[in-house]
């Protein structure tokens, strides 16, 4: 897959996102600005809902949606109209972008859309493969990818693991942005009040909630490398997540540094390994995390870098979706 040119010949018409809320994004980051910048440039008609804002009614899909304007200035980006319910079905395409957790009410959204993209509506990413594919537990339908990784309630598991491999990364199964993320040693005397933080122990020491431990992968200092795919085909540029000073962590809302950097061969053969259950999935846009030669996560749900890796190489990535999107909707 290449960069521009992303032409936009389709006929115009309706497109609604589901995000958090626009006003609190800073869009010179955020990936959903940039697919709301590029629907509106094609003449499509955009619309803005939250959360809140979705209903079935008699088995119909609606949505209490707002007309939206966009412009790429960080002093007022965005205009909203006024609220009105409308049958889903009339729209053509909606963006479900809301930023993780994948929470009981969010799953309740899915199943609003479920039923839009039953009746023609064309949802992305897929209401059910959203559902589905947990964006840590998902990564693990692929362990010819992987390091060394274990999802357990169990934390008597979780601390054999650690013991195995000496050095780990232990993770919630719904955070993002590097939230609750620990690096953990083999003998640390904290270890136990990490897990304890992670699986949320009840009086008796069982865990209830899982975690994720996977082996620490020392590449790390060269980025947590984020690439995007577009209906199973990778970007050609990767944006490399550096830590900065003592942070492990390279996610950028760690304070990690994006650098892009072009895919490696051992990149491509990961992207090709996952993109075939994408594609089957419906996932037409998604983000791996790969450091060094392993896969880390796959994110489903509002997967993000466009912005920095069009600014960084002169891509159009939006516009390579919304060529992809419109060609398969033609």
């Amino acid at each position: 897959m290449h960069a521009p040119p992303a032409t936009g010949t389709a006929m115009p018409r309706s497109v609604a996102v589901l995000m958090d809320p626009i006003g609190s994004i800073k869009i010179a980051k955020d990936t959903t600005f940039a697919l709301l910048l590029e629907a509106q440039r094609r003449g499509h008609r955009l619309h803005y809902m939250e959360q809140g804002d979705l209903a079935l009614r008699d088995g119909a899909p609606w949505a209490r949606l707002r007309p939206l304007s966009v412009k790429d200035d960080p002093a007022g980006w965005y205009t909203l109209g006024e609220a009105r319910w409308t049958d889903l079905r009339e729209i053509g395409t909606v963006l479900l972008r809301k930023d993780p957790p994948v929470d009981a009410q969010f799953v309740y959204d899915t199943l609003v859309m479920d039923v839009a993209q039953r009746d023609g509506v064309q949802v992305v990413n897929d209401p059910r493969a959203l559902r589905d594919c947990n964006e840590k537990v998902f990564a693990m339908h692929f362990p010819q990818c992987m390091a060394p990784t274990l999802v357990a309630r169990d934390p008597a598991e979780l601390r054999r693991f650690v013991a195995e491999h000496g050095d780990a990364v232990l993770k919630p199964l719904d955070g993002m942005g590097g939230r609750g993320i620990f690096r953990v040693q083999s003998g640390d005397k904290n270890l136990n009040s990490m897990l304890e933080t992670l699986l949320v122990g009840d009086s008796h020491g069982h865990g209830r909630h899982f975690a994720m431990a996977q082996k620490f992968i020392p590449q790390i200092s060269a980025g947590d490398k984020r690439i995007l795919m577009i209906d199973g085909e990778p970007i050609p540029y990767a944006l490399a997540r550096i830590p900065q000073g003592d942070e492990f962590r390279g996610n950028l809302a760690a304070g990690g540094r994006g650098e892009g950097v072009p895919l490696s061969d051992r990149d491509r053969w990961i992207a090709a390994e996952i993109g075939p259950e994408l594609r089957r999935r419906g996932l037409r846009f998604v983000g791996l995390d790969v450091i060094g030669d392993y896969l880390t996560e796959i994110n489903v749900t509002s997967p993000t870098c466009a912005r920095e890796l069009d600014k960084q190489f002169g891509l159009n990535i939006a516009g390579l979706l919304f060529d992809a999107l419109e060609t398969r909707s033609a």
